[in-house]
């Protein structure tokens, strides 16, 4: 028989914290995935399946306080994943130092190759760090290929920290550093045009950023091709993956780069504060050690998190799990449904101006819009708070694009139609002011 809580109450004044908080989590069954199965239907049909994504919704714990459509800042953990993470969280603490030097290297072993199963690499290939954040600095900062002179290259697509790490390059490596725009919703020649032109222009051009998904307006470019065509001009590419890997179907080494950042707490769904940085075999020596780091050529010495937060590693092939057990294709359709719901609408509302490619071969799940002549930040701050204060909805504003500011929208997997519906009620009451 499961403890009451009364009786776990009681025993708190006798029970270590530790062996309470075990007990505390005996009291809830485990969480299976043994009903979640995908039906046997094109991911096209079962997009549109509502039932089917309601079972999947109830796999997740979301609050009902408001629409939730800001899902880019991290993703929700499933169900299975939280309890595991509370459960790897009790085991962690109540075993301590002891656990963390005997037990805990077999299970990262252990949770890492699941990781670099999943990602199509090889384990020596990879090294976990706390978000793609992490991991990008490691390799704009630490890449020693550069010589005074030589020329570095962004986009105003690409994220903040990224753009400010490739800046930092003038005074680390005394270098060059040269920023493009995109257009504000290009098409992909206009995007493969955008690159091959600086590329021509800059004859230093030794390092390229490339961000797969903008985190802006989600836009996603050819990684591939773009890769290809800097190899054939021995330019190195940097990928931020961060929201690239569990949105789009994938390995890593499709993306034809040889360093990438990668976020798992985003679309994959684990713990926050899990990433992982990629490097081919072969080129972990054009990636210095993190500062003192004693250099034992292998890619785990490009890193070093200090004491990381031991569960969420321990909690990620539960994620891993959850996210094969719906199908990357899957996601990837209902993504797009959902995301195509709000947007099909918005195009038809003249006071509307979307950042959203109309090829679902650039899209993402997140996509930006903001009303006609109002591309300040401040405009689209007050745009967003006005989404959550009048109708309940909850975006987030976004800025850095050379066209100006914007209100990006993020639905997930939790996501109901009816939300989207919801979206498009409000955009067009915006309308009558």
């Amino acid at each position: 028989m499961q403890p009451s809580r009364r009786r776990l109450l009681l025993a708190g004044a006798l029970l270590p914290a530790s062996e309470l908080a075990t007990a505390c989590l005996k009291t809830t069954a485990p969480v299976s995935l043994g009903t979640l199965a995908a039906p046997a239907r094109p991911p096209s049909v079962l997009a549109t399946d509502e039932s089917w994504w309601a079972e999947v919704a109830r796999q997740f714990d979301i609050t009902d306080e408001v629409n939730h459509l800001e899902n880019g800042f991290w993703g929700a953990m499933g169900r299975s994943t939280l309890q595991a993470y509370q459960r790897h969280t009790a085991e962690v603490n109540r075993g301590n130092a002891w656990y963390g030097r005997e037990a805990y290297p077999a299970a990262y072993r252990a949770a890492h190759a699941d990781a670099a199963r999943l990602l199509g690499v090889a384990e020596d290939e990879l090294v976990f760090t706390r978000g793609a954040t992490e991991a990008l600095l490691a390799l704009i900062g630490g890449y020693n290929r550069l010589r005074p002179g030589d020329q570095v290259l962004h986009a105003d697509t690409d994220y903040d920290s990224m753009i400010d790490a490739m800046q930092w390059l003038r005074s680390r490596r005394a270098v060059q550093v040269e920023g493009i725009a995109l257009p504000p919703v290009p098409t992909h020649d206009q995007v493969m045009q955008a690159y091959a032109d600086a590329f021509a222009r800059l004859p230093r051009l030794k390092l390229v950023l490339l961000t797969q998904v903008s985190h802006r307006h989600g836009l996603v470019i050819p990684v591939a091709e773009i890769s290809a065509l800097a190899r054939a001009r021995g330019i190195d590419v940097i990928v931020d993956a961060a929201h690239g890997f569990g949105q789009l179907a994938y390995a890593v080494p499709d993306l034809q780069a040889d360093f990438v950042g990668i976020n798992l707490h985003k679309w994959i769904g684990a713990p926050v504060g899990v990433g992982a940085v990629y490097v081919r075999r072969g080129r972990v020596a054009d990636i210095d050690p993190y500062m003192a780091v004693k250099d034992d050529g292998r890619i785990f010495s490009r890193v070093h998190t200090g004491t990381a937060n031991f569960a969420a590693y321990l909690a990620l092939p539960d994620a891993i799990a959850l996210h094969e057990r719906i199908g990357i294709a899957n996601k990837r359709a209902r993504l797009l449904a959902l995301r195509n719901r709000w947007v099909a609408a918005a195009r038809d509302m003249p006071h509307i101006e979307l950042l959203a490619s109309q090829d679902d071969a650039q899209a993402s799940a997140l996509a930006s819009f903001r009303l006609r002549g109002k591309a300040g930040k401040a405009d689209n701050q007050a745009l967003q708070q006005r989404l959550l204060k009048q109708f309940g909805i909850f975006t987030t504003a976004r800025d850095g694009l050379a066209s100006g500011s914007c209100v990006r929208v993020t639905p997930s997997l939790f996501t109901g139609m009816q939300q989207m519906d919801r979206l498009v009620a409000a955009l067009e009451q915006l309308q009558r002011g």
